[in-house]
């Protein structure tokens, strides 16, 4: 099945991200949200990014304009019925997924694979709101999800081999380079390896061990990462971190994963990372 007229379903920044990927690689892409707010902000973002690689020489102002042209905003998720394939990219809750996913399920054509961007939930879960669970995957993109390689393609309990492969070759279509999971499971593959390591990165800090500059400082030349994992958890949003860490800890009752007491401090107070202006970092 080649992918037609992808949909997303979320204009955060993930969301956003995805619709903007698309439209790169030529197709012809619709992002939906709850709100005109919302959706202007996100549209807004999507035209100053591209407006910076204009500037810095790697696109033409023409091609900027050709990828906007390719993205629809809209608030009204029943155009939903005109895609092949939907990508959800909203709020990491259950709650909130499971209602959109039951009314996609309603306004999609039969044939249309619903895919999640969750990090951390059950993909059968979400799956469970719909009549079509063999059509339900996990498509976990990696933000910049214009720029990072990966997506983590999540199978769960009732998926097809056909809506995998139908989403690997999706995911390649866009550039990217698919993992899929052999079986179920709850934030695939980076983000269990990488809860662990970004907690104790934030405990490290609140044990005043070093700052934020020493300690992402010392893990890049010390671990070899590209990014310190304090800036990391800036870039993913710490009420982001949060939520993915309490669903892993309740899921598996595991100590790596309880989410430390310094970031549930921060979100308490507002400091989100970089989509507030701070986190561990001021922006």
């Amino acid at each position: 099945m080649d992918i037609k007229k992808p949909f997303v379903v979320g204009a955060g920044i993930m969301g956003a991200g995805v619709g903007q990927l698309c439209a790169q690689k030529g197709y012809e892409v619709t992002v939906v949200d709850i709100s005109e707010e919302i959706v202007e902000k996100a549209k807004g973002k999507v035209r100053a990014g591209l407006s910076r690689r204009v500037e810095k020489g790697k696109i033409t102002q023409d091609e900027m304009e050709s990828v906007l042209s390719r993205m629809n905003w809209s608030t009204d998720l029943d155009l939903a019925k005109e895609s092949d394939f939907v990508v959800e990219a909203a709020s990491e809750n259950l709650g909130v997924k499971k209602e959109i996913f039951k009314k996609l399920d309603f306004i999609c054509l039969p044939e249309t694979i619903l895919a999640t961007n969750t990090t951390a939930l059950s993909v059968s879960e979400v799956a469970s709101a719909t009549s079509r669970a063999d059509k339900v995957i996990g498509m976990h993109f990696f933000n910049p999800a214009v720029i990072m390689k990966l997506v983590e393609i999540i199978r769960g309990e009732k998926t097809s081999e056909e809506t995998i492969a139908t989403a690997k070759k999706f995911a390649e279509n866009l550039g990217k380079i698919p993992i899929t999971t052999s079986k179920e499971a709850p934030a695939g593959i980076v983000s269990r390896v990488l809860g662990g390591l970004l907690n104790e990165a934030a405990v490290v800090y609140s044990e005043g061990i070093a700052s934020p500059e020493d300690i992402d400082e010392a893990m890049k030349l010390g671990a070899g990462l590209p990014m310190g994992p304090l800036a990391l958890i800036d870039m993913i949003g710490l009420d982001i971190h949060l939520a993915k860490m309490e669903t892993l800890y309740e899921k598996f009752k595991d100590e790596r994963y309880k989410p430390p007491e310094v970031i549930r401090k921060m979100v308490a107070e507002g400091k989100l990372g970089k989509k507030s202006g701070e986190g561990f970092y001021k922006y």
